[in-house]
């Protein structure tokens, strides 16, 4: 019997599988404590967290007795220094996540392409401009490691929640945009080209990219108080729901001075958008004919009666709950003209010709000093 005073168990003749997990938690820590250091190195904490993904799928094949070794054209193990090559970390994610589209597999995937692309001295743009992505790491890995091996080998009570210092404030998180920015072209290229090929649902998911919305606590406080709360979206209420999605997806930051009760400022009736279109555009524009077609074929709203009403855009669209409506955005207006303002773009939109618009002519058998219910009195 061996007695590990860092270990939740009782360590007896462990097999070969719990060493590599055992290897895999040591990445990960080390990988965190990377990230967490003020001069830590992102370059390391990518390598240390490839290491930690690798060794944990090679633990769950080895558990499982399932082959994870390259083999030859003969099925003989291929032999490298005495020992039998074992996948590479792709290859093992293609056998553990079979839909090439899985969120959590092609978060692994861009760290894996990341890997030998970082420059060390651009290291701190890209922690930035990927920091989401390497939170949904790091969670997805410990979510997969629990999932697989239980609770007892969660790492969570040998992690602390950072310090933030002006990444808290707006002025911060505008110099951070900045630093992003000055990435290099072909790192910057290599991440674009990779999520142009994913789907919106993939992009959205936290799986994938986690991005997190920190609100300062107010009022009392009682013992039982952590310093960081995490709230699940399905334990809150619907108008509760709706507040935290529609603060989520606008990534703004909120800072609370007092108690002003606003609705729907600045947003638009359905009546208001047609008329302010039409006053940019030389032909009609209707309700019926014209903005509800965009609304639909731009996927800015669901359909009325929808079940989830509140799953628009919320940058061209809100639902108000409590008058059971939509109302819009001015950029809705803006993409509307942008997306139709002319005739060719009319034409290309809806597929057929518009009605333009027909000035009205004064009758020149009436005097201007006559008033339009004289005129009609006169005869023709």
């Amino acid at each position: 019997m061996i007695l590990d005073p860092n270990a939740k168990e009782v360590i007896m003749a462990w097999p070969l599988w719990r060493h590599m997990l055992r290897e895999s938690q040591r990445h990960a820590l080390r990988a965190v404590d990377e990230w967490n250091s003020s001069n830590g190195n992102y370059s390391d904490f990518i390598g240390h967290m490839h290491k930690a993904w690798l060794y944990l799928l090679h633990a769950e094949f080895r558990r499982d007795k399932l082959p994870f070794h390259y083999t030859d054209d003969v099925g003989q193990p291929k032999i490298i220094d005495g020992e039998s090559q074992a996948w590479g970390l792709e290859d093992c994610l293609k056998k553990r996540y079979s839909d090439a589209n899985d969120p959590v597999r092609r978060n692994v995937e861009l760290f894996v392409k990341l890997r030998n692309k970082i420059e060390h001295r651009y290291e701190r743009e890209l922690k930035i401009a990927t920091g989401g992505k390497a939170q949904a790491l790091v969670i997805n890995y410990e979510q997969e490691m629990t999932a697989k091996f239980g609770e007892v080998y969660s790492l969570a009570d040998q992690l602390r929640f950072p310090i933030f210092l002006r990444a808290l404030s707006a002025e911060g998180v505008g110099e951070l945009r900045e630093i992003s920015k000055r990435l290099p072209r072909r790192t910057r290229d290599l991440v674009a080209r990779y999520e142009s090929d994913l789907d919106r649902v993939v992009l959205e998911d936290l799986r994938y990219d986690y991005r997190i919305r920190l609100v300062p606590m107010v009022g009392p406080k009682s013992d039982a108080d952590l310093a960081v709360n995490f709230v699940r979206l399905d334990e809150l209420t619907e108008d509760e729901r709706k507040v935290m999605v529609d603060a989520g997806r606008s990534g703004t930051v909120i800072v609370r001075d007092r108690q002003v009760e606003v609705t729907d400022k600045d947003k638009l009736r359905p009546m208001q958008v047609v008329r302010l279109v039409e006053g940019q555009v030389p032909f009609e524009f209707t309700l019926y004919g014209h903005h509800t077609e965009m609304w639909r074929r731009l996927g800015v709203r669901p359909p009325n009666g929808a079940a989830k009403p509140w799953e628009t855009d919320p940058r061209y669209c809100v639902y108000s709950e409590a008058f059971g409506a939509y109302v819009y955005t001015t950029a809705w207006v803006k993409r509307i003209v942008k997306e139709i303002g002319t005739v060719e773009k009319y034409r290309a939109f809806f597929g057929r010709e518009p009605r333009m618009k027909v000035s009205q002519l004064p009758n020149r058998n009436v005097s201007p000093s006559i008033t339009g219910s004289e005129a009609r009195k006169l005869p023709a």
